[in-house]
């Protein structure tokens, strides 16, 4: 993933005066590096580790699984959080096979 295309393009949609929205999107980068960085980890070591304490030997999950899991939380919370102004942008499509909300009846669902 092209991180400076991202923040470029997420800079473009908040207002750059608001320094809270300016911090926001660096917060964001910054996680998706730490996400791209446990990838590579669990690439190299596997999902799994084993634990040996003396005679006992057991298995389970990698460190970073957790640490993605909590990465992915955090960065939900923050993609909610955004103040994206609409300027420039077209409308977000909100139609059902073309049909407006109006449009539409119980009878489309399936």
């Amino acid at each position: 993933m092209d991180l400076e295309k991202l923040k470029a393009q997420l800079m473009s949609r908040i207002d750059t005066d608001d320094l809270l929205e300016v911090k926001k999107v660096e917060r964001y980068i910054e996680l998706l590096k730490l996400d791209s960085q446990c990838d590579e980890v669990l690439a190299r070591d596997g999902s799994t580790v084993t634990i040996e304490n003396g005679k006992q030997r057991f298995v389970k999950s990698h460190p970073a699984m957790t640490d993605k899991t909590k990465i992915n939380t955090q960065l939900i919370a923050l993609e909610k959080s955004f103040n994206f102004v609409d300027e420039g942008l077209p409308p977000a499509a909100s139609t059902v096979e073309g049909k407006s909300k109006e449009e539409y009846s119980e009878d489309d669902l399936i």
